[in-house]
């Protein structure tokens, strides 16, 4: 196991570096980049897009060879006639432009190497600041999402294989379905509708994790206020994990349940509750167990943007998001990077966990 291990972490390196070169060598050919926010904004467009709609500068207070010569000067730049060229020279030094793609990325690859993600263009915050500042958000719809989509599917999906084929076992299959086709972002609405304020009922308060006199509460009160603020957040992101993860289960419990030896332990007299869970839970549950990690991962990094909106949460979706439109570099490949890293870390965490769950496999005679 412990050459297994090796491989995969070796690997981890070419792997992180692909990844980075193809989202890097992608971003060369995406118009409006941070010189062109800059840019926009100076011409009092608001933002770089509206140039590219057709949107342009009233030039008739400039002189016909000052704009001949910025035309010239900065044609590279949409919207950047009548702006002095030191400026965008300056602009191109400030974010780095003025070298190479390849000699960017080299320098941008050792900064990483060395944990430098540098600042964000916008922001002037530091990445990994401003990651921290996003993360309580994330942590919360991630990890509460991941527990309780586990805690009811994997109970619910062991009770339908027992029953399998009864009407219990129909009309939750029916839930779950129809759970499943709402989109996350409707059901948020249709809870923010019902629940905070919108058409009916203000149970639950619609922005933020915590009230503004959270500091002020006891430890009671603080717990109760914090989960008061979550509850249709995290209702919101868990929706569309019940259906997957319990059909999962109920698949699993029936492969399971149709094999030899548990038919032997039953003919050995062996209650049922024995059967289930001392001798097929295990065998069942190890692809949904051990696939805990990269679940989580999945969750907490994939938060969706409209979720986090829709509730004003400030969250690591936004914050990619926000980041993407706005061709803030830093933050985009300094997340890219570090959240790369963690997938590839999470990817073997998984195979360990199906170790921990079944000590028969060994993935070293696998490859072998």
């Amino acid at each position: 196991m412990g050459a297994y291990i090796l491989r995969r972490l070796l690997l981890i390196i070419p792997t992180l570096f692909g990844i980075m070169v193809i989202n890097f060598t992608l971003t060369q050919f995406v118009p409006g980049g941070p010189i062109e926010q800059i840019i926009a904004q100076q011409q009092g467009q608001g933002d770089v897009f509206a140039g590219f709609a057709g949107g342009g500068q009233d030039t008739g207070d400039l002189g016909t060879n000052d704009l001949a010569t910025s035309a010239a000067t900065n044609s590279k730049y949409a919207g950047a006639q009548g702006l002095p060229p030191e400026f965008i020279e300056q602009l191109e030094k400030e974010f780095g432009f003025d070298k190479p793609p390849v000699t960017r990325f080299l320098i941008m690859m050792g900064n990483y190497m060395r944990l430098d993600f540098g600042e964000s263009y916008f922001r002037k915050i530091g990445v990994i600041d401003l990651v921290l500042e996003k993360m309580p958000v994330s942590i919360t719809l991630g990890l509460w999402s991941t527990l309780i989509a586990y805690l009811v599917s994997i109970p619910l999906g062991i009770r339908k294989a027992v029953k399998d084929g009864s009407p219990f076992d129909t009309w939750t299959s029916g839930a779950i379905i129809v759970a499943y086709a709402i989109p996350g972002f409707l059901f948020a609405i249709m809870l923010v509708v019902l629940f905070a304020g919108g058409s009916y009922w203000q149970f639950f308060p619609l922005r933020g994790l915590t009230s503004d006199n959270f500091d002020s509460l006891s430890w009671s009160g603080k717990i109760l206020d914090y989960f008061w603020h979550i509850t249709l957040p995290v209702l919101a992101s868990t929706i569309a994990a019940f259906a997957t993860l319990t059909l999962l289960t109920k698949n699993s419990f029936l492969d399971e349940i149709k094999k030899h030896y548990v038919m032997t332990a039953r003919a050995k007299g062996l209650a049922e509750n024995q059967v289930l869970y001392g001798h097929v839970f295990r065998n069942a549950m190890l692809i949904v167990i051990a696939g805990f990690p990269a679940v989580f991962i999945g969750v907490f990094f994939g938060g969706s943007v409209l979720i986090e909106t829709i509730f004003s949460l400030d969250g690591l979706g936004r914050l990619g998001f926000e980041a993407a439109v706005a061709r803030d570099y830093p933050v985009v490949f300094g997340t890219l990077f570090v959240f790369g890293l963690i997938g590839l870390v999470v990817g073997i965490l998984s195979d360990l966990m199906y170790v921990l769950v079944d000590p028969r496999i060994d993935f070293e005679k696998r490859e072998g």
